[in-house]
């Protein structure tokens, strides 16, 4: 993306919002903050990022915290992902967030560097998860096993196979690349081979795909 993607920081520690402005890179664009779910909704209105970062235990409202915010934001629902950003990394904060809306999970331990690749991962539309947390979502939210997926599989190699599956529970291409010994362009080109050959268009699906036959 040659500009910056917007984005609206939600969490109601001040400290925090200041540090994480400053370790966001040139990349991601803050065009505001809030504190509380009344503040989130109205700032996300009237501002309609592209990305909100959004922690999931907030204060105000009804209780309900970062799904809370995204049910409220149903007018911008169309043009603004939402990335939940927490300390919390819980099975029941991560699958309540994801089941109002949210496009991935992260916790607050990654680095800025990181987060800045979440956020254009989802503005482009992928799903972007803490490798430990996808496993959740897939409990959550997959179903049994279809009977093609022998099939299919047996379109990707064994290589092809590894990536897939890491990328499908939320690794970053760096961190695939460090998990499997490989280049960050050998990632790259084994994941166009997969989704051209499973005729999926992003990661987003191709971690429905996964979840749908409990590959992960």
């Amino acid at each position: 993306m040659s500009e910056p993607v917007t984005v609206v920081v939600v969490d109601d520690h001040a400290i925090f919002r200041s540090g994480l402005k400053a370790d966001l890179d040139g990349r991601v664009h803050v065009v505001a903050e809030a504190a509380t779910v009344e503040d989130a909704v109205t700032v996300i209105t009237q501002h309609r990022p592209q990305v909100v970062l959004l922690d999931v235990h907030l204060p105000g409202g009804k209780g309900g915290g970062g799904a809370e915010v995204i049910a409220g934001c149903g007018d911008v629902r169309d043009s603004t992902r939402f990335l939940a950003l927490s300390v919390s990394d819980s099975a029941e904060d991560v699958v309540t967030v994801i089941r109002a809306g949210a496009r991935g999970y992260v916790t607050k331990t990654i680095s800025g560097a990181d987060i800045s690749d979440a956020v254009l991962r989802v503005a482009s539309g992928d799903a972007v998860f803490s490798p430990r947390l996808a496993g959740f979502v897939l409990d959550a939210f997959g179903t049994a096993a279809v009977a093609a997926v022998d099939s299919e599989l047996d379109r990707l190699s064994a290589r092809e196979l590894e990536v897939m599956r890491l990328i499908a529970r939320g690794y970053s291409y760096k961190e695939v690349a460090k998990e499997l010994f490989i280049s960050i362009k050998t990632v790259e080109t084994h994941v166009s081979a997969v989704l051209r050959k499973l005729q999926l268009s992003s990661r987003h699906e191709l971690t429905r795909w996964a979840a749908e036959r409990r590959l992960l």
